[in-house]
């Protein structure tokens, strides 16, 4: 009696702890549609519809804790923890990039690369085979502590068919709706909004706007405590260009700002105003200054660019672009925004790493570039451990008619 005691607990416990995992299954699931509800805006007329379809692996989810998997033997318990477990850790990741989506880039997925896809695929089938188990139990006992069940591998195929296949199906419709649409407004401030064509691949050679507005915002924190931010706005023509940048950080504080039209060249300083550049490092200063061309340049040749994830086409702003991602290290990112300087000082960043997106559009032009890069925080702050500095950057209204007026003696 004792023994049977001692197994009815051990019963119950084990099952505590899968529903608590298919509780915090369901709570992702949920949290996951409703970014898709609220980021999924390219226009279509099936835009909430897609939404929609992400409701199906929230009830997918709910199977697992309506009907916890029932794991016997040494060997199914962990595995049935690990299937949950895994399914999480794969989902949370792509949870945190929508979030990203949505508060900083502004962009609308249309059609989801196998990249961005695959990682949603894999949560997917993990949730089912995690819920099917337990539901398989509920028709009728089968042996999953000695051998697969095949019904639940069979439901947990369908559940996953089922509802990627619908989710699948409303993206493409609303894809095809859209281009089948009216056209929209023939111009934006980020580039051409055609809707057919495709943007450039990732890898492909990028174009070099003539002009274009430029924007970068960068931040940053030690030990998650925040070290300041700078904004930067500016014109560059060809080479030529001027921009203000306000600069609030640890390291500096007031109005910095660059300029050249042609020949002449100046800096501006809080303390000294614009001041013509002559020769020797003002001169090297100004070339690293073309902000845009500068981080395109050094961080995204071609040897950069080999292996880049695609992560599908986006709208932003109306134009049609496509998202890439490649991975930095702490010297190209610094050398490709080299306004770090008054966040991190004079730090060595050799060690530090990180990523970077950025979109091309269907000029061929990069007209966003989104990422950040981590390491030790000892050289920027004593005793401190870890600094993220993060940018974004905007090049927009490219090769319309600009005008640079040199900077007021």
């Amino acid at each position: 009696m004792a023994r049977r005691i001692a197994r009815l607990r051990d019963v119950r416990a084990r099952r505590f702890e899968l529903r608590v995992i298919g509780v915090a299954l369901m709570v992702a699931w949920s949290v996951a549609a409703a970014l898709v509800l609220l980021a999924y805006r390219p226009g279509g007329p099936f835009d909430v519809v897609v939404g929609i379809t992400m409701l199906l692996p929230i009830a997918i989810a709910a199977i697992s804790v309506a009907w916890p998997p029932v794991a016997r033997g040494a060997s199914a318990v962990p595995l049935m923890v690990a299937l949950g477990v895994g399914s999480l850790l794969v989902l949370l990741p792509s949870i945190g990039g929508v979030l990203n989506q949505i508060l900083a880039l502004g962009s609308q997925t249309l059609m989801p690369s196998f990249e961005a896809a695959y990682p949603w695929f894999l949560a997917l089938v993990g949730t089912s085979l995690f819920s099917a188990s337990g539901l398989v139990r509920r028709a009728g006992p089968t042996p999953l502590g000695r051998r697969p069940s095949t019904r639940g591998i069979a439901l947990a195929v369908g559940l996953s068919v089922a509802s990627g296949g619908l989710f699948a199906t409303a993206v493409i419709a609303n894809e095809l709706a859209l281009q089948r649409a009216p056209t929209g407004p023939t111009s934006s401030r980020f580039g051409p909004t055609g809707r057919t064509g495709e943007p450039p691949a990732c890898d492909g050679p990028l174009g070099t706007a003539p002009t274009a507005r430029v924007r970068t915002t960068l931040s940053g924190t030690v030990d998650r405590r925040s070290v300041g931010s700078v904004d930067l706005a500016g014109v560059r023509v060809g080479t030529d260009l001027r921009w203000l940048a306000y600069v609030a950080t640890d390291q500096a504080l007031g109005q910095f700002g660059a300029a050249q039209v042609g020949e002449r060249a100046w800096l501006r300083t809080p303390a000294a105003g614009w001041t013509p550049v002559s020769a020797g490092a003002d001169v090297e200063e100004i070339d690293t200054a073309t902000i845009d061309l500068q981080a395109i340049r050094v961080a995204l040749t071609a040897d950069n660019r080999a292996t880049p994830e695609d992560h599908g086409v986006e709208v932003i702003e109306g134009a049609r672009a496509r998202r890439c991602r490649i991975a930095v290290d702490g010297a190209t990112f610094r050398a490709a925004f080299p306004q770090i300087e008054w966040l991190v000082g004079d730090a060595d960043l050799s060690r530090w790493f990180g990523q970077l997106d950025y979109w091309v559009f269907l000029d061929g032009d990069v007209g966003q570039m989104a990422g950040s890069a981590n390491g030790e925080a000892g050289e920027i702050q004593a005793d401190a451990l870890q600094a993220t500095i993060e940018v974004l950057l905007t090049a927009t209204e490219r090769g319309r008619e600009l005008v640079i007026y040199p900077p007021a003696p």
